[in-house]
């Protein structure tokens, strides 16, 4: 068989225009692995959110936005072809919402003769409005354009050897140079999402110390598996215990989400007696809105209005040799 690798991250707007982060947002929100209520509901859902957000999240994307367009684009792209530089097997790269688009890529790959294929989501931990979503708008796709196309998904990664490692170079200067608290800032989710991707029904939020252990929802369990990727990095990485902390950003609307929430406890730390903060946010390989503007310069602002002293974000993987290398292992696996 002729084999291929797709890379697949969330996306990003085409501008920052109000126009096409509207376009984006529409996309991502009507989602139902997003905002999963039935369709007229999310519909109505979604058309208040347009109102008003596109244009203050444009106004974020400005101020993130590089003459190159969208940070996470373009990080991808590079990503991309690094990895092609290592690799004889042809790498697509598609986005899960607008451009580059998972069409093109499975077109692209199906001209090339391609009849099966490595889907490695760019997203270490499983959850449905992320790395579920990928893989099944992937396989829809493929069956749709190439039903001869075999897709093979690489499994969640949050933990593996390869990609703490390359966690951990990717931090080690930062730590190096010395700090009183690191906080571990993932994405945030809304709490029935983890309970609707719970094989059992009736583990995940359910029982106490869930995330605990070895049990079958863990494989799909997006906070157990973020757990063990701060048990793991705080092991490689020697940060001793009590200089450290988990939180969860960027939730929307007014359901209970994963908790602690990071921007309360931002406003929290200077108040507990740290002055010199390092954040790292290990959910993102690629640095992003949701980094670089909402933990980089709305989370900073928050720190230092409370009291804190030094705030360092320390960067995603992006294009860090560690990082590549440890895809180079995903693929020579397949």
């Amino acid at each position: 068989m002729n084999k291929g690798i797709l890379l697949v991250n969330l996306g990003s707007p085409d501008s920052a225009s109000v126009a096409d982060v509207r376009r984006y947002l529409n996309e991502f929100l009507m989602d139902a692995r997003v905002i999963d209520s039935p369709w007229l509901l999310r519909r109505l859902i979604v058309g208040l959110i347009l109102i008003r957000r596109p244009k203050q999240s444009a106004e974020a994307y400005h101020k993130i936005w590089t003459g190159e367009g969208s940070p996470l684009i373009v990080t991808s792209c590079h990503v991309q072809t690094k990895l092609q530089e290592r690799i004889i097997l042809p790498i697509a790269l598609a986005m899960r919402y607008q451009n580059p688009s998972i069409t093109n890529a499975i077109i692209g790959l199906a001209e090339q003769k391609i009849d099966e294929v490595l889907l490695i989501p760019l997203f270490p931990h499983y959850a449905m409005s992320s790395y579920e979503t990928a893989v099944e708008r992937v396989k829809e796709i493929a069956a749709r354009l190439a039903p001869h196309m075999l897709i093979k998904v690489q499994p969640p990664y949050g933990d593996s050897p390869d990609y703490i490692a390359a966690l951990a170079a990717s931090a080690g200067n930062y730590l190096e140079a010395g700090y009183d608290h690191l906080l571990f800032s993932f994405h945030g989710l809304p709490e029935r999402h983890l309970r609707k991707t719970d094989p059992t029904g009736r583990h995940c939020l359910a029982v106490p110390n869930c995330c605990e252990g070895t049990n079958p929802a863990h494989a799909t369990c997006y906070r157990a598996q973020c757990l063990r990727t701060v048990a793991a990095f705080v092991r490689q990485a020697g940060v001793p215990s009590g200089k450290f902390s988990v939180s969860f950003q960027s939730r929307l609307g007014g359901d209970p989400w994963l908790k602690p929430y990071t921007d309360l406890e931002l406003a929290a730390l200077p108040k507990r007696g740290v002055q010199n903060l390092l954040v790292i946010c290990p959910a993102f390989v690629s640095d992003c809105l949701e980094t670089l503007e909402e933990i980089g310069i709305r989370g900073r602002e928050t720190f230092l209005a409370a009291g804190g002293k030094e705030f360092t974000q320390i960067p995603c993987l992006n294009e860090h040799p560690s990082w590549i290398a440890a895809l180079e292992k995903m693929i020579e696996r397949f």
